[in-house]
């Protein structure tokens, strides 16, 4: 058995390290992924100040409120009524996702909150069946599979991001959300 390791949260809130459960699965694997993704941005945003969620680095970039409105626009827009109609909404505007975001963090994890409550509604239900249905994303027609797969590389690059900006403004503050610098042997145990 290949295990990877993969932070999850103890009743402490302290992140620990689990070995993935062996599944062949892949809805279940997918949903224990998805997760993760939350848990491990949740764990990020935390550290950082209501301030820090607001900042740019620069004008070109996207603050980590920016990052959590697109993801939940998106969510919202993937994931309503997902294997019935087209995953691109027509009601939403993507490009005010990247504008005035919530001004506050209460806002901002309640958007959070909702985006993975719709996710999670639209995939914990299915079945392997479902995979290979037909579902469209812009009007490109996609495997159920498929556009499962999307969505989680997408939605692996914003959490990147948020945990990248998070962990530039928490600095020395910061507390890993993986196995810390020279630790890698102790993880192992």
């Amino acid at each position: 058995m290949v295990c990877a390791f993969a932070p999850s949260p103890s009743p402490s809130g302290k992140i620990q390290f689990m070995a993935h459960n062996l599944t062949t699965s892949y809805l279940e694997d997918s949903i224990t992924v998805l997760h993760q993704y939350k848990t491990m941005a949740e764990k990020a945003m935390a550290q950082v100040s209501d301030i820090q969620l607001f900042a740019t680095l620069d004008d070109q970039m996207n603050s980590i409120a920016v990052i959590v409105k697109h993801m939940t626009g998106n969510m919202r827009s993937r994931w309503t009524d997902f294997l019935t109609t087209d995953g691109e909404k027509p009601d939403r505007n993507r490009d005010t996702e990247f504008v005035e975001p919530p001004d506050t963090r209460e806002a901002l994890m309640d958007r959070w909150e909702t985006g993975w409550t719709i996710l999670f509604s639209a995939i914990e239900p299915l079945t392997d069946a479902d995979l290979s249905r037909t579902v469209t994303i812009r009007n490109e027609p996609h495997s159920v599979m498929q556009a499962i797969n999307r969505q989680l590389a997408h939605y692996a690059g914003h959490v990147g991001q948020i945990i990248l900006l998070s962990k530039h403004f928490a600095g020395s503050n910061w507390k890993t959300l993986s196995i810390p610098r020279n630790k890698s042997a102790e993880s192992s145990r």
